[in-house]
């Protein structure tokens, strides 16, 4: 199968049955070819249901997934959004196109520089991208309209929750093996904290190499 009417079945059996149903999100698979992003041994499987292996022991998460988290989002192009765990750059790709600009850390250089040179190949113009410990966010740069976790955190605490603005939103995978949720928290204008389960998932931990450091606007 070649990769058009690889992405094409994906949009219609993955997605569209998973309920991802928004055209300005379905139509992004079309614009980003996600096989331009995944390491060049697995392109026959890039529109698979499957979490793709990354060097580091990191994977990509799935079509599904990704899209599942782009929909509940629903960004309105204003956003201010900050990505911990760059991966492939895909899903920065992705974040790209749907608000207005997208700060992205990883851990690992190599991620960063791999991810660069795509994100320049298809013009993914409003991204800046570090190589830094941002396990508990980016915090020289907070407060976010929205901060997204792609590894998985045992827990969301204080640090992670000050990153976000009032009427902002925060993704993050939450949990230990076996037993790991995809949540959707919103913060409303009176501070109150309100959150949905989108998925179960089991991904990678993320790294959390240091402490936090104080936080201060």
């Amino acid at each position: 199968m070649n990769n058009h009417n690889a992405r094409i079945n994906m949009i219609t059996q993955q997605l569209r049955t998973g309920n991802v149903l928004s055209e300005n999100i379905l139509s992004l698979y079309d614009e980003l070819p996600r096989d331009a992003f995944v390491p060049e041994s697995l392109h026959k499987y890039a529109y698979s249901d499957l979490q793709l292996p990354l060097p580091h022991n990191e994977c990509m998460m799935t079509p599904l997934e990704e899209a599942t988290i782009l929909q509940a989002l629903a960004l309105e192009g204003y956003e201010n959004v900050l990505e911990i765990g760059t991966g492939s750059g895909f899903f920065t790709a992705l974040l790209s196109r749907r608000c207005q600009h997208v700060t992205s850390i990883d851990y690992h250089a190599d991620f960063t520089e791999n991810a660069r040179k795509k994100l320049t190949q298809y013009r993914c113009d409003n991204v800046t991208l570090h190589t830094g410990n941002a396990y508990h966010g980016w915090l020289d740069k907070a407060p976010f309209d929205v901060v997204i976790y792609t590894g998985a955190l045992q827990a969301l605490d204080d640090m992670h929750r000050l990153q976000v603005l009032p009427g902002g939103k925060l993704f993050a995978i939450v949990g230990d093996t076996p037993c790991m949720q995809g949540q959707l928290h919103y913060l409303d204008h009176h501070e109150t904290w309100h959150a949905n389960l989108l998925f179960d998932t089991l991904l990678p931990q993320l790294i959390n190499p240091s402490p936090p450091k104080a936080f201060t606007f």
